[in-house]
């Protein structure tokens, strides 16, 4: 298996880890959890925004849950926050839709991590391909990006 990004830069670091792969389609975040046989409360989606500054902030929230933009904003410091257009996802990050990782982005960006991943010793989220997800520690992902945890779903 060709790596990606965020296998390389974990690989790095030394940092332990599992690759899941599964049929990439079209799926939305439960449904890859179930491809994979996890809980979705153990899948974490990545969702880019843009603050009304020009400031970019990354959220991980378990793939079943919604975002809430004002609680996002309040965690990051923004007065208000929208979802980053689909368009510039690839410029900016390098990945693209359904393949996007925490870890591996063109730029790292403050990143927030839902506080439910703290509830299991791993967590499963992109691996920056449709179709490949990676297993590890809420700390390992802590170690290569630097993030804070706080409630920002509905």
């Amino acid at each position: 298996m060709e790596k990606t990004n965020a296998m390389r830069q974990l690989d790095r670091k030394k940092i332990a880890y599992r690759v899941h792969s599964y049929d990439g389609g079209a799926l939305s975040g439960t449904e890859v959890a179930a491809a994979l046989g996890q809980d979705a409360g153990r899948v974490f989606k990545t969702l880019v925004t843009v603050a009304k500054s020009g400031g970019h902030y990354v959220f991980m929230i378990p793939v079943a849950a919604s975002l809430d933009l004002k609680k996002a904003a309040a965690a990051v410091g923004e007065k208000a926050l929208s979802m980053l257009p689909q368009k510039e996802l690839l410029p900016l990050t390098g990945y693209v839709h359904g393949g996007c990782s925490p870890i591996g982005m063109k730029k790292q960006f403050p990143t927030v991590l839902h506080g439910s991943a703290m509830q299991f010793d791993t967590i499963c989220f992109s691996a920056g391909r449709i179709g490949l997800q990676i297993e590890a520690s809420p700390a390992a992902l802590a170690a290569v990006v630097p993030l804070k945890t706080a409630d920002v779903t509905d």
